[in-house]
C-alpha cells in the first residue's frame, strides 16, 4: 500500500513539474511574441486626404509641375523616434497644375505614357526605407528602396517630422528608372526640346 502511495506521489509531482515547464514555455513565448510586435503598434498610417506630393520637372525652356496621390502609406516610430516607413504611389493620378485645357490634358497624357511612366503597365511606384539616421531633434537622414517603372534603385532623402505632419524633398534622376525621353545623357540635338533628368517631389504628410 504504501509503495503504491509513492509512486502516485511521484507520478503527481511528475504531473506538476511537466505543468510548470508548459506554462514558463507559454510564458516566454508570449513575452517574445510581444516583444517583436511592438513595433506595430508604433505604425503611424498616412491620412491620404490630408496628405500631399507635389513634382516638378525641369527642362531648358522651363518648368512644369502638379500632383500625384499616394495610395497608401505608414511611418513607423520607437518612442517618437522614426525608425521606418514604406509607401505606395498611385502613377495613374499624376496631374498637372501649370497648364490648363488642351496643354494640360496633353502633358498629363504624355507622362503617362510610355515615353516616361508608362502608367498602364506599371500603375504603381513604391518606397520602402532601409534605413534611418537622426540627424537634429526632428530630422532624419533616410535611405530607402524606390521602384518606379519595376525598377529598383537607393535612395537618399531629408525627412523632417513636427507632431502628425511629415516632410521630406526627394530628387529624382529619371533615367536611372528608363524613363529617357529628351535627356542629353542618351540623345544628341535636342537643343531647346531638353528635359533634365532630375525631377524633384516634395512629400508634405500627416498621420
Amino acid at each position: 500500500m504504501f509503495t503504491k502511495v509513492l509512486i502516485l506521489h511521484k507520478q503527481k509531482n511528475k504531473t506538476m513539474k511537466k505543468s510548470i515547464k508548459n506554462l514558463a514555455t507559454l510564458v516566454i513565448v508570449a513575452f517574445m511574441t510581444f516583444s517583436f510586435t511592438t513595433i506595430d503598434g508604433d505604425k503611424k498610417e498616412i491620412k491620404l486626404e490630408s496628405s500631399k506630393v507635389v513634382w516638378k520637372g525641369y527642362k531648358v525652356t522651363g518648368s512644369h509641375e502638379g500632383i500625384i496621390s499616394i495610395k497608401s502609406g505608414h511611418l513607423n516610430f520607437d518612442k517618437d523616434i522614426l525608425t521606418g516607413g514604406n509607401f505606395e504611389i498611385d502613377m495613374s493620378t499624376i496631374i498637372v497644375t501649370d497648364l490648363e485645357g488642351e496643354y494640360k490634358g496633353n502633358l498629363e497624357g504624355h507622362l503617362k505614357s510610355d515615353d516616361f511612366f508608362g502608367v498602364t503597365k506599371f500603375p504603381s511606384a513604391s518606397l520602402n526605407f532601409t534605413k534611418v539616421e537622426p540627424t537634429g531633434k526632428n530630422s532624419y537622414k533616410v535611405t530607402g528602396d524606390i521602384t518606379i517603372k519595376g525598377n529598383t534603385e537607393s535612395i537618399s532623402f531629408n525627412l523632417s517630422v513636427y507632431g502628425n505632419k511629415a516632410n521630406a524633398s526627394l530628387k529624382i534622376d529619371r533615367t536611372k528608372f528608363d524613363v529617357r525621353y529628351g535627356s542629353t545623357s542618351f540623345f544628341d540635338g535636342l537643343k531647346d526640346k531638353a528635359i533634365y533628368d532630375e525631377f524633384d517631389l516634395v512629400a508634405d504628410l500627416e498621420f
